[in-house]
């Protein structure tokens, strides 16, 4: 059989090899550990929907599900996320902080923020900034793009955090033009599996930490560390709120609520706890 001749491998593009699951499973399953189970599957609609689904049945908090791809992954305000098979990380877990108020439970998807800069500053060496509430910015030519994005739901007794985060993506394979990846970053690393589980040990230290306050953003150091890395505090922004309201304004600040605090012309201090925000003078003059 000549080459030409040969079955085309799955895993023909050896840029993207598939995870080594027993590799990711000794690495982060440990005895009394935050992560219990961990599997991978090769496709998939949505890893939060489908944790979303057995955890109203009944799931062990510290459950990892990742996915080699997704087909139906979303992210807020129903957005879909799509990219290559293995050019990404794709991922959800499932947490229930029961004694935790669940009137904090709203920091989670920050705090999976803070984990997740945190995380891949170490691993890949590339400078992550948080777009409130739940954006990963990365510097590509100097201008800022997105590169992931985090999704929480509430699902049978706790929430179902999952992320979803371009590693490899090519320019030409980017799904709009204010995307990114940790490639176009200039990453010291691409490895899928480094990068995952730099992710989930650092997740499972900022959790413990905000358990161990109760859920007190500031006694757990997580309202200065989300402060301290989003890039939209000291932006003028544009926030598309709930009911078609428009509030523009200067981010000053993140309440013990995980709210942004957008300072408006008219001397009034907007509190914002769901929207779309938009930079308006953003890095490199472009619009995140």
């Amino acid at each position: 059989m000549t080459p030409s001749d040969a079955p085309q491998s799955r895993w023909s593009d050896l840029d993207r090899p598939p995870l080594n699951v027993p590799a990711l499973r000794r690495g982060l399953l440990r005895p009394g550990g935050l992560w219990t189970s961990l599997d991978v599957v090769e496709t998939i609609g949505s890893t939060n929907s489908d944790l979303a689904r057995r955890a109203a049945a009944g799931l062990d908090e510290g459950t990892v599900l990742v996915a080699e791809e997704q087909t139906a992954g979303r992210g807020r305000l129903d957005r879909t996320w799509t990219a290559p098979a293995r050019s990404g990380l794709f991922f959800s877990v499932y947490l229930t902080p029961g004694d935790v108020p669940v009137e904090r439970w709203g920091w989670l998807p920050l705090l999976t923020g803070v984990a997740a800069a945190t995380g891949l500053a170490k691993a890949a060496g590339v400078d992550t900034a948080l777009k409130w509430p739940n954006d990963l910015l990365v510097t590509v030519e100097g201008v800022e793009r997105k590169a992931g994005g985090i999704l929480a739901e509430r699902a049978g007794n706790g929430v179902v955090v999952g992320m979803g985060l371009n590693v490899s993506l090519r320019a030409d394979e980017l799904p709009a033009p204010t995307a990114g990846s940790l490639a176009l970053a200039g990453a010291v690393s691409t490895d899928r599996e480094t990068l995952l589980r730099g992710v989930l040990r650092s997740l499972e230290h900022w959790y413990g930490q905000w358990r161990a306050a109760d859920g007190d953003a500031a006694a757990s150091g997580l309202q200065e560390a989300y402060a301290a890395g989003c890039a939209t505090l000291g932006r003028t922004v544009r926030a598309q709120l709930p009911g078609d309201r428009t509030v523009i304004g200067e981010a000053v600040a993140i309440d013990s609520d995980g709210r942004l605090i957008l300072s408006t012309d008219d001397g009034l201090q907007e509190p914002v706890s769901a929207g779309d925000i938009v930079h308006l003078r953003g890095a490199g003059g472009g619009l995140v």
